[in-house]
């Protein structure tokens, strides 16, 4: 066997076929041609699926053209020509690589869960929709909000940094098909001489990824409405056929939960009254993100008229034994093995062996090769990563590079392996085994020695926050914000400058002062309480204390899509992590000095960083959590000794880490909660650690928040219709300061006063007036300074309006 440099795969993945797919595969090459161009062609039959594809584009094309569509500066035909463009790259991109499967209808202008929701006309009134097709007017309106109602719900997609808008559905709704996407989608692709899998939301997934609409009773059963949805997805499936689809993918991840018999009946229910509209179809239902559990596993191996079946093979490793167990004779496996939530090459070597196991029980004809999941959790391409440096490279692969993973991984099975291509990939591998840059050994027995304490802070959350008190002499209904500021165009300018070296040291730091001074000025004008620094020389709230820590890497355009237009760069963590010096304190001192009041010391918390990364696969995630702790902890006590007592520790991420299965979270709680309490466990009483999460469902994980033992917690709660609010209602006590957020920073709509006053009333009804403190959802960074100074202003005389009201109540 050839021996390749571990550099050389970067080289290979990258190269792209020129020709068109439509070439005939009797094609004849030269011999000097690279051998990855032959076979690419040559192996068009081979079994490969991709389950999804990035949307943003390599240079997050989407993202510049849907804002300034948003922004007035551009035409709706302006949008549809950059979204037509990066479609065609894609289908072209997975046909010249060799990809038989290739999805079609994963492609969104926001969200693929409010896609359904247009295709099925389930538009809540508020947004005005008299019928007919849904166009871009009602479909953004429904994601953002406008100036007179607001957005829907947002929360994370299972347990990944995606955030999907939640359907709001009720017995009272008529579903009608109102979107022609998936079918319209499919005919684009094909008129490029691309055949294509469409790809559609299931019917179950759907309904049970839905909330009751305002109004409707909580205890409403969504699964009530699956035969009222199912005409619509017949009338969809007919038109694909129509069109000449000879596949289609039913995504129904929530197969991978804790569903009960009633559930799981509903899968039933609904594949067997699509059988028949289904008859002539190649069916593949796609599960992802977790094992299968068994029960589910019976159940969708027994849907009628489904011919394949997807399993996450990179985070489901017990499926393999269910399949072990009984697969179903004449179906097809979708084995996905390549991992689409993470960017490190795949090890061929390994996932060969294990396709060749599961070939000798499905059959040989009856296996596809494919990712975990979407590659929309990935970053886009590796070719675009010019200044990463070589050997962290050489042991990556992006989206793109994935494609021609999967492809490569299929041809090896069908007899016809790369050897060039394997080889230079196990070189790789082998160089991120013993690359010395990897393990520290100081930090792992730092990590190790953890485990022997729980690191509580030594006195009770009521008695520290009387000391508190004291000291920060806060008034009732205290109110601050999240964090960050506007990020404007020329703030975003002077940091790319700096970092171009086009602009000095002297002149970046005079430039972030002057804007740090700007926004204490507006918080003190608008008589904010606890102040924010702004974070203007922060670009993210994880990449950059990731760039200040040892064991991290970074990409140029790594952008991953987390909602809507909004991306984010995940750092790449490849070794063991340490803090070599202060990250923040010279700029929250410099704050401080800038006024009277207390300003917040401003950290994002160490399993927010672990799961806004991009994690190394070599070591349990709970052992590089430890890592980022400690590194954190030592920031924690820098603060404390620079004069800043009130410091947040945002852990907006808790929520999402959480397992999928039920026996698997109370592991994960104890050591992610357990991180948190780490960095702030050595300050005094009169320090204030706050901490704030966001856009997830908290109700069930409220004890381990309450364990977390934070002095001050802001979470979410304007959007989810104060959905947080029930779990005191149920009960709950709460001893800590909590702000439930009084206003949506995802949408440009301004609340008034009257409306936030509202909101905090009836936080009131069920929190004591002396812990609740007011604030935004989220951080402001997305939002302008037209929006944020009345929205802010409002917002502080709704608390003033409130604490009137309290004092002569008394």
């Amino acid at each position: 066997m050839n021996q390749v440099s571990p550099h050389r795969v970067v080289q290979l993945i990258s190269l792209r076929v020129i020709s068109k797919p439509s070439l005939s595969l009797s094609f004849s090459f030269s011999a000097k041609r690279p051998s990855f161009l032959r076979f690419s062609l040559l192996t068009r039959a081979m079994a490969s699926h991709i389950v999804g594809y990035p949307r943003m584009g390599p240079k997050r094309e989407l993202k510049f053209a849907l804002e300034s569509f948003w922004d007035k500066k551009s035409s709706a035909e302006d949008l549809k020509k950059v979204a037509a463009d990066l479609r065609a790259s894609i289908w072209k991109q997975m046909a010249d690589a060799g990809i038989k499967h290739i999805p079609s209808n994963t492609f969104s202008y926001y969200d693929q869960v409010l896609d359904t929701t247009a295709m099925l006309g389930a538009v809540p009134p508020r947004y005005g929709w008299s019928g007919g097709e849904i166009g871009f007017d009602v479909y953004f309106s429904m994601a953002r909000g406008n100036a007179s109602v607001p957005a829907m719900e947002m929360t994370k997609w299972f347990d990944t940094n995606y955030h999907y808008i939640v359907p709001e559905l009720g017995p009272e709704v008529k579903f009608s098909y109102a979107s022609h996407k998936a079918v319209e989608e499919f005919k684009e692709a094909k008129a490029l001489g691309v055949d294509t899998v469409p790809v559609l939301v299931g019917p179950v997934s759907y309904l049970l990824l839905s909330k009751p609409a305002k109004g409707v009773e909580k205890s409403f059963s969504l699964l009530s409405l699956i035969d009222k949805i199912l005409p619509v997805y017949k009338e969809v499936v007919a038109e694909l056929k129509a069109a000449g689809a000879t596949w289609i993918q039913f995504d129904e991840p929530t197969l991978v939960l804790d569903l009960d018999a009633h559930q799981l009946e509903a899968f039933t229910h609904a594949y067997s009254a699509l059988e028949s509209s289904l008859a002539g179809l190649h069916v593949v239902i796609e599960t992802y993100f977790a094992d299968i559990p068994v029960a589910a596993y019976k159940t969708l191996t027994s849907l009628k008229g489904v011919a394949g079946y997807g399993f996450d093979l990179v985070r489901g490793t017990q499926t393999l034994d269910l399949i072990k167990g009984g697969f179903p004779s004449g179906k097809y496996l979708f084995a996905g093995v390549v991992d689409g939530r993470n960017i490190w090459a795949n090890d061929l070597a390994a996932s060969l062996s294990t396709l060749k196991a599961l070939e000798g029980i499905v059959g040989k004809d009856k296996i596809v090769v494919s990712t975990s999941c979407s590659l929309l959790h990935t970053a886009v391409d590796l070719v675009n990563e010019t200044k990463l440096d070589k050997e962290i490279k050489s042991w990556l692969a992006f989206a793109a590079q994935k494609i021609v993973e999967v492809n490569a991984l299929a041809k090896a099975l069908s007899g016809h392996k790369d050897e060039e291509f394997f080889s230079a990939n196990a070189a790789a591998q082998a160089s991120r085994k013993s690359s010395p840059r990897v393990t520290n050994e100081a930090v792992q027995k730092a990590a190790a020695a953890l485990k022997s304490s729980e690191h509580r802070r030594a006195t009770n959350v009521s008695a520290r926050l009387d000391a508190q008190q004291k000291k920060l002499n806060l008034p009732s209904l205290p109110t601050t914000t999240i964090g960050s500021f506007p990020q404007t165009l020329e703030l975003r300018r002077v940091r790319r400058e700096y970092k171009a070296k086009k602009v000095s040291e002297e002149e970046y730091v005079k430039a972030i002062k002057e804007e740090i001074n700007k926004v204490v000025k507006l918080q003190e004008e608008l008589d904010i309480d606890v102040l924010v620094h702004g974070e203007p020389e922060r670009n993210d709230m994880v990449e950059y204390f990731g760039e200040q820590l040892s064991g991290f890497a970074f990409t140029v355009n790594g952008w991953v899509q987390s909602y809507g237009s909004r991306c984010v760069k995940p750092p790449i963590i490849y070794g063991d992590v340490s803090r070599p010096k202060p990250m923040t304190v010279f700029w929250s001192s410099i704050a401080q000095s800038f006024t009277k009041r207390p300003m917040k010391g401003m950290l994002t918390g160490p399993v927010t960083i672990l799961n806004w990364s991009f994690v190394r696969n070599d070591q349990p995630r709970s052992e590089t959590c430890y890592q980022i702790a400690l590194a954190i902890k030592d920031e924690v006590e820098d603060l404390e000794k620079a004069g800043i007592t009130v410091i947040q520790i945002d852990e907006a991420a808790l929520r999402e880490g959480l397992p999928l299965r039920k026996s698997d979270q109370a592991f994960y709680l104890n050591w992610a909660v357990h991180s948190f309490r780490i960095t702030n466990c050595g300050v005094h009483d009169t320090t204030q650690i706050h901490t704030h999460m966001c856009y997830s469902h908290f109700n069930d994980i409220i004890h381990s928040i309450i364990d977390m033992d934070a002095d001050v917690i802001t979470i979410e709660n304007s959007r989810s219709d104060e959905k947080l609010l029930s779990v005191f209602r149920d009960g709950v006590k709460y001893g800590a300061g909590i702000g439930p957020g009084v206003y949506d920073i995802h949408s440009p709509r301004i609340p008034s006063t009257e409306e936030i006053a509202d909101r905090i009333n009836k936080m009131l009804a069920v929190l004591e007036s002396n812990i609740l403190w007011v604030n935004p959802d989220c951080g402001l960074k997305t939002r302008k300074y037209s929006e944020v100074k009345p929205a802010l202003s409002n917002m502080v005389a709704a608390a003033k309006l409130l604490r009137t009201q309290l004092a002569s109540a008394k």
